[in-house]
């Protein structure tokens, strides 16, 4: 039996008109807000009510790993039975994990997150390239063999990153762009007539993505790269503003909000992005 790839999952979603990414972030202000104590418990009650009203609703849910990992072996604990929960509800994750090493490491790490059957199997991980985009060569099996997909990080809205993701290669590229092309490059070679690839990466919407040397008006070839987009709603991107602001990159967007739906506050499409009725139903 084939497995079916990371992009024909989200490919299914977004013909469904599901592009939200919901985050998962139980950070302590946050979990006082819920009114829920700052320990495993009270983040594992958040993941697992941001799931149950999540399915049938987002594309996909993306836990912050720092906010379980702080807690220890009680967080992993938690974070477990979050994902269990996001499985039987037949929902994809996305573990925000930013993983970059090199070798052996990096291929340990994509064995943690991405291996079938793992008590932390996800869906999709965010890793980090910067080290040069074959140091990701250890989790490229987990895609091709496992369905299994990644986001590695381009463009970010913290500032300071722009001094190293604006950088300039010897071959004229920025390092931004770079791991645009780079990720296009193995959709284009690994499954050229799919609707969408398993390799995406991380752009801010609130950025001007030609100060990062992208230029949003150019498609690439192939299959349509899949772009994991934080900073809708509360930092202020409107979804209504996708097209405007990714352009040609913006076939395949995953729309990631995590405060202005964790916090409850209403969204600028509650069809496409949810409202916020995460927070109505904790209880």
């Amino acid at each position: 039996m084939t497995t079916a790839t990371f992009g024909n999952r989200l490919a299914a979603e977004f013909a469904a008109g599901r592009h939200l990414c919901a985050g998962i972030d139980p950070h302590a202000p946050l979990l006082a807000d819920w009114g829920l104590a700052d320990d495993a418990a009270g983040a594992e009650r958040m993941g697992r009510d941001v799931v149950a009203a999540a399915a049938g609703v987002a594309a996909c849910v993306k836990p912050q790993i720092a906010f379980f990992e702080r807690f220890g072996a009680s967080g992993f604990a938690a974070l477990e039975r979050v994902l269990a929960d996001a499985r039987a509800a037949g929902l994809a994750v996305v573990a925000d994990v930013k993983r970059g090493d090199i070798g052996s490491s990096f291929a340990a790490y994509a064995d943690a997150w991405l291996t079938p059957g793992s008590s932390l199997e996800v869906d999709a991980m965010t890793v980090v390239a910067y080290q040069g985009f074959g140091t990701l060569d250890g989790a490229f099996g987990h895609v091709r063999e496992h369905g299994k997909g990644l986001f590695v990080l381009a463009a970010t809205s913290n500032p300071e990153a722009r001094p190293v993701q604006t950088a300039v290669r010897a071959d004229g590229s920025t390092v931004a762009n770079a791991m645009v092309r780079d990720a296009a490059a193995w959709n284009l070679a690994h499954d050229d007539t799919a609707p969408v690839g398993s390799i995406g990466v991380v752009l801010g919407a609130t950025l001007a993505l030609d100060e990062f040397g992208i230029d949003p008006s150019v498609r690439p070839a192939g299959p349509a790269l899949p772009v994991l987009a934080p900073g809708f709603g509360f930092q202020g991107a409107q979804i209504e503003r996708a097209r405007d602001i990714f352009g040609g990159l913006g076939d395949a967007i995953l729309a990631n909000e995590s405060r202005s739906v964790l916090a409850g506050e209403p969204t600028a499409s509650p069809r496409e992005c949810g409202t916020g009725r995460t927070r109505s139903q904790k209880h």
